[in-house]
């Protein structure tokens, strides 16, 4: 396991003026505009895949390249190693490094970490892009390719708020945490936060995320993510695969006991139905209930966006508060059970159902597990099969919750202002990031995701992008944010 850690230090001499005005920097962002973009290009070129063995020299390459970058704003660089990736087969590869950076070093100065990932998902031109997705192309105003909304554009709009705040005053001390195994549960940096809390973490006041996007085409800040809890239901019927010509009818199948439980998890309008599941969920305040009703939502362009039929919950508050702040339950696969083309009579010896779970504030994975693995075993008892069945939850995530009227929000907001002219949508996010409740735990630092993706740029997916305004805009918002925390 082998991560790299560069740890970089800026010095800005400062006096008594007064702060740079913020037109003069946006001046310079917009001047060097083409240049950001042809930077992005360069990233994007890079098939930094961290779920592909073959392409991991890709991503340390990618690595690298962020390391140059850095360099040339000025840096100092220290490196670390934490050893190598086991894999199931025994062998061993190398982990892609980890970008510890720091910009400034003043006492008297607040200062921020900036974290963001450098690894992408896996992207070829068979799986349906009208692009290819490792060169960038911009059409109508939208920079397409892999990366550039998640999370390599946004990494990179930071770097170029920094470089444009340089050329006058660098008003904060500025950290940075890049990490090039995000995609694949990032392998190594869990422990080497724990291991660097007392030194790299130890003068931090903020942590800043940026692996976000717009809930809509209004910029917004998240305070929230849903943590995560991941099961395999394993039912066996028999030693080998079976003849259903021969067996069907005398036998108790696995795959029937197998989806007779998962039936028994989540009712049609996404209520779990596991005892117990519902009460450790944080009472709804007035002032949360407000955020909601204040974040703009069209129903119909998502809907058309993602080829969705029809939403379970049809008002605005009720939709985002069912994906974000209350649990949900998802059924993923099962495996085992014939799934290929064509026909196929048999008898599946071994099944396994996967699904998750989606946690929220005050759900503690431990009681979920045993919530979980109670009903199951209830309901399989009440089936009266004979047939064997194992439940294990698979990895689990801690939820994360921020307090919006701390300085790193109320900076994020006045930042918005000043460069989008509206107020900023306060949001939680559906999804988990794992390393932010991590964060939260070992530093006790103040979090915040400020990211700039827009609501359909499609990370993960097909056709990812990044539009060009959001991409210029965003870099804006970064300067000015940086420039409104150092008043705090």
């Amino acid at each position: 396991m082998i991560t790299l850690i560069f740890l970089l230090t800026f010095t800005t001499t400062t006096d008594e003026a007064s702060p740079v005005p913020a037109h003069q920097i946006f001046q310079y962002i917009d001047e060097h505009q083409h240049e950001y973009v042809q930077r992005l290009r360069e990233w994007v070129a890079i098939e930094s895949d961290s779920s592909d063995l073959l392409k991991r020299q890709d991503v340390i390459k990618m690595m690298h390249l962020a390391e140059e970058r850095i360099k040339q704003l000025g840096g100092t660089v220290e490196l670390a190693e934490l050893g190598v990736q086991e894999l199931h087969n025994g062998s061993t590869v190398r982990l892609p490094p980890v970008i510890l950076a720091g910009l400034e070093k003043d006492p008297e100065k607040p200062t921020v970490c900036f974290y963001g990932h450098l690894d992408v998902q896996p992207a070829t031109l068979e799986d349906g892009w009208s692009t290819e997705p490792y060169n960038l192309t911009e059409i109508n105003g939208s920079l397409y390719g892999r990366g550039t909304s998640d999370d390599k554009g946004q990494i990179l709009a930071v770097l170029n708020a920094v470089e444009a705040l340089q050329q006058y005053e660098l008003p904060v001390n500025v950290k940075f945490l890049l990490e090039g195994m995000e995609e694949v549960g990032s392998t190594g940096l869990f422990k080497l936060v724990e291991e660097r809390n007392s030194t790299f973490f130890s003068d931090v006041n903020y942590i800043v995320v940026t692996d976000s996007s717009w809930v809509s085409n209004k910029p917004s800040i998240t305070y929230g993510t849903r943590g995560n809890s991941y099961f395999f239901i394993e039912i066996e019927c028999a030693k080998k695969d079976l003849h259903s010509g021969a067996f069907g009818g005398i036998i108790p199948e696995a795959t029937s006991d197998l989806i007779f439980l998962l039936s028994t998890l989540v009712d049609s309008s996404g209520h779990i139905l596991i005892p117990g599941i519902y009460d450790a969920v944080a009472p709804l305040m007035e002032k949360e209930k407000k955020l909601y009703e204040k974040i703009e939502l069209d129903f119909e362009k998502k809907k058309a966006i993602f080829g969705i039929r029809n939403f379970t919950y049809n008002t605005k508050e009720e939709f985002l508060m069912r994906k974000s702040r209350y649990p949900s339950l998802s059924i993923h696969g099962i495996q085992g059970a014939f799934s290929a083309a064509g026909t196929k009579t048999v008898i599946p010896a071994r099944v396994i159902g996967k699904f998750s779970i989606r946690l929220v504030p005050n759900m503690e994975p431990s009681v979920v597990i045993k919530q979980v693995t109670d009903h199951l075993n209830k309901k399989f008892a009440e089936r009266n099969s004979p047939n064997s069945i194992g439940i294990t939850c698979m990895f689990a995530s801690k939820p994360w919750l921020s307090d919006t009227d701390e300085p790193l929000f109320l900076a994020g907001r006045k930042a918005i202002e000043k460069v989008f002219h509206t107020e900023a949508d306060l949001t939680r996010i559906g999804g988990t990031i794992p390393i932010v409740s991590h964060f939260q735990e070992v530093t006790g630092k103040s979090i915040m995701l400020l990211g700039i993706g827009g609501p359909d740029d499609a990370p993960h997916g097909q056709n990812e992008k990044i539009n060009r305004y959001n991409f210029i805009e965003g870099t804006k918002l970064y300067a000015a944010f940086l420039q409104e925390l150092a008043s705090f």
